[in-house]
């Protein structure tokens, strides 16, 4: 485990410079073909069929109950659609593509081992771009442009760059005499939990409705045709209300993913991420029922306290 200085020293290059965080591991997957986009509008929440290349966005797939089985990062390149997605919801995704995909001029191909990803996070991440690949995407979550060989995605922490997994030593050297300092994965979660950006194989799984983790603005069109899912999301949307919300809880003392919490000797929510704040201190998300207001007081089984929060924390 990282050392808290470490931490602090990483995090300090993430609020201030530019991180360098290798996420090769993610799943990464293409599609091509004529059908692509009229394909995938059948089987996520987002609209891919409004996509124009150089865009791109955030969506989720799901089971016909709406639970969400994975989420993923879709970018049209005009050649072909990219996808990356959490490791963990990789096979769920290619099964998904294979098994619906029948009947349609759709080809898959795979890129997890054959692309790397490296994150540029922190406020000098166009600089960093601009130095290394003489571009930068546009300002828009998801836009993205190609800077040479590397293709340069807009997030909201930065910059992403997606490139043949053979050149990563090519990059990370680039990256690295343009200014951008190589960071672990501890400092990047702080910031995430900060920003409360839920994360799929963490703090979302089988048993999350996207409205429950506040996904809907993000990840869902109202407006598309069907899709697997949707009548779950769209009826919860207009008629109903979750019966929990994805919060942040802050408090003096760090709690442990999996805790349970009470409110009024009731047990109202479940922590999914914890992680120590440079700034902020011990903070997490969790799943609280929509009946305990912000700002009240929960109580964990070993006595430890913890108030509830809008995210992202501030």
């Amino acid at each position: 485990m990282t050392s808290l200085g470490s931490v602090s020293l990483d995090y300090a290059t993430l609020s201030s410079g530019c991180g360098v965080l290798d996420r090769s591991e993610r799943g990464k997957l293409a599609l091509s073909g004529a059908q692509a986009k009229g394909f995938l509008q059948g089987q996520v929440t987002n609209d891919t069929e409004a996509l124009v290349p150089g865009r791109g966005c955030y969506a989720a797939f799901l089971t016909p109950k709406g639970k969400m089985l994975g989420d993923l990062r879709i970018l049209d390149t005009g050649a072909e659609l990219l996808l990356d997605t959490e490791r963990v919801a990789l096979q769920e995704l290619f099964n998904m593509i294979r098994r619906f995909s029948i009947g349609y001029a759709v080809e898959l191909h795979k890129r997890t081992l054959e692309a790397g990803l490296l994150s540029l996070i922190g406020p000098r991440a166009d600089e960093v771009c601009r130095a290394a690949f003489g571009e930068r995407p546009g300002e828009t979550e998801h836009d993205h442009v190609l800077g040479g060989d590397v293709r340069l995605i807009r997030t909201d922490t930065g910059v992403d760059l997606w490139f043949e997994a053979g050149r990563r030593e090519a990059v990370l050297a680039a990256v690295g005499e343009a200014g951008g300092e190589v960071v672990g994965e501890e400092a990047a979660e702080v910031l995430r939990v900060e920003r409360g950006r839920p994360r799929y194989g963490i703090d979302l799984d089988e048993s999350v409705i996207p409205q429950e983790a506040g996904l809907n603005e993000r990840a869902v069109s109202f407006t598309k045709g069907c899709y697997v899912g949707q009548e779950t999301v769209a009826r919860l949307f207009y008629r109903g209300k979750p019966n929990r919300h994805l919060r942040g809880l802050r408090g003096a003392e760090l709690l442990e993913p999996g805790a349970e919490l009470s409110y009024e000797e009731r047990t109202a929510a479940r922590v999914t991420s914890a992680v120590v704040s440079p700034r902020l201190g011990p903070i997490a998300l969790a799943f609280v029922r929509r009946e305990v207001p912000v700002g009240a007081s929960m109580k964990a089984g070993d006595g430890r306290v913890a108030e509830v929060v809008e995210l992202p924390f501030s």
